[in-house]
């Protein structure tokens, strides 16, 4: 069991910083915390609409075709700071802007202009020590590429670090074409001992020193220089895969090593120690979602259906055991669309979630996700079924964990939220709020379409914050009577 110190280090996430500074930080990155497994504190009952904010729509391209684009995508959660007992939201959007919001009503503080569109999330980040009051709290922001420049361009800069306080540039990261065909940022920056670690879309894991005081002038620019670059692909891999080597996910963090999911169809093991990858579990899919550490010190890993002969579906590994057939705890499989809903054929895109921060006593240690088949699922991640269920690849066969309920959504790639005893599960048909009763009972709440939500929410004081692909970022929860 947790003593209470350690729910209130690791729940809350909370970074205070000096005296003289007034931030308390609550959602600092995606999913919450290096584990990708807090998701906010109290959710509402209800989901009307507090207020709603147009988010812009923007240019983006797709290939060598131009898209116009609204509101904010996939991964697209909302960072959430205190200052000055006000509550502030980072927002990312397709128009090319990071946003500092007013949580309260939806008004902007200030807004900086990336070179396209904003689709993952970011990380804040406070440099120790720093006396210069712009740098007192950053937010490390990735973003496409440009639709101005070619892949191979040398002004590239998706990755930047952007002022908290002030909304001016920092820093710029310039992502360089490799084997991967792309140069987005999709992933969120994990920071341990104050330096990044991010998986970038070219294909590569890098590794770097984001302090203002250690960058240098390049161009116009200050840059961060690269400590490490390590490929998250393997040279067979370019047969299968061709130049879709990238990696989207976000890295999280179990003990001294870092796991990170690639596009190329790997999750790999970073050692802190060795600064070296030295695990590397094989599935050959193409995943996106970011692993999800559990209470026992396992990952959740998401796989889609593409690149495999069996189903996509969901993955439990213990990175304890050697990364084979050994580390597997379970695999629980999904459908595939068979109405041609969405452009993926199946499995799961967005990353999986679990309850174990913020469970009530009476509930399970529960893990659930979205699929392309239309369904949100439900298991017990620390309990097997006595079923058997072919991997990915239908090489070998697995257990399962012990199923709880499935509910229809539509197709969604966000993940879904545990808070408390509350589920809330966005779609491409909008958003739905769960409540879990004793014996396994699942109550839908409320539906409200919003439009097509790929984003991730997040909750915090009987509010979700969401931006949708209609072009709205919103904020749901309980009106006054």
């Amino acid at each position: 069991m947790h003593t209470i110190k350690q729910i209130i280090t690791t729940v809350f996430f909370v970074v205070l910083l000096w005296a003289q500074t007034p931030f308390t930080l609550i959602n600092p990155t995606y999913l919450g915390n290096e584990k990708r497994n807090y998701y906010g504190n109290k959710a509402p009952d209800r989901l009307d609409i507090i207020w709603k904010i147009p988010l812009g729509e923007g240019i983006t391209k797709i290939g060598q075709k131009e898209h116009i684009w609204k509101g904010s995508g996939w991964t697209g959660q909302p960072l959430m700071v205190e200052e000055n007992d006000t509550l502030f939201l980072i927002q990312g959007s397709f128009d090319h802007h990071l946003k500092k919001i007013y949580a309260a009503n939806g008004d902007i503080k200030w807004k900086y202009k990336f070179p396209d569109a904003i689709k993952g999330t970011g990380t804040l980040w406070a440099p120790p020590g720093t006396k210069d009051k712009k740098h007192q709290l950053m937010i490390i922001q990735g973003s496409r590429r440009g639709p101005k420049y070619s892949t191979w361009s040398s002004h590239l800069y998706p990755l930047r670090a952007i002022s908290y306080v002030t909304g001016e540039e920092i820093w710029r990261y310039h992502v360089r074409r490799g084997a991967s065909y792309s140069v987005d940022v999709d992933g969120s920056a994990l920071l341990v001992d104050d330096i990044v670690y991010l998986g970038l879309e070219n294909g590569y894991f890098v590794v770097f020193d984001p302090s203002p005081e250690n960058t240098e002038v390049y161009r116009e620019y200050r840059r961060p220089l690269t400590r490490e670059k390590h490929p998250l692909f393997e040279e067979a891999d370019k047969i299968l895969h061709g130049q879709n080597l990238i990696t989207e996910s976000s890295p999280s963090r179990v003990g001294n090593h870092i796991y990170i999911v690639a596009g190329s169809g790997h999750i790999y093991g970073y050692n802190l120690t060795t600064r070296e990858i030295d695990w590397d579990f094989y599935v050959g899919a193409d995943m996106d979602g970011s692993p999800t550490v559990t209470y026992d010190n396992c990952i959740l890993v998401s796989v889609e259906k593409e690149y495999i002969d069996g189903k996509g579906g969901v993955f439990k590994l213990d990175p304890s055991k050697p990364a084979d057939s050994s580390c597997v705890v379970w695999y629980f499989p999904t459908e595939n669309d068979t109405n041609n809903k969405t452009i993926w054929e199946g499995g799961v895109i967005g990353s999986a979630s679990v309850n174990d921060l913020t469970r009530p006593s009476y509930m399970p240690h529960l893990a659930g996700f979205s699929a392309i088949d239309g369904y949100f699922y439900l298991v017990e991640h620390d309990k097997l079924d006595t079923l058997k269920v072919w991997g990915p690849n239908r090489k070998y066969r697995y257990s399962t964990p012990k199923f709880v309920a499935s509910r229809w959504v539509g197709p969604g790639i966000s993940t879904p939220l545990f808070v408390g005893n509350r589920m809330v599960v966005a779609s491409y048909s909008g958003i739905s709020l769960f409540e879990y009763m004793p014996d396994n009972k699942i109550t839908r709440l409320q539906r409200r379409y919003i439009g097509s939500v790929e984003a991730t929410p997040f909750v915090f004081n009987k509010r979700i914050y969401v931006g949708s692909r209609d072009g709205y970022l919103y904020c749901l929860g309980e009106t006054e009577e």
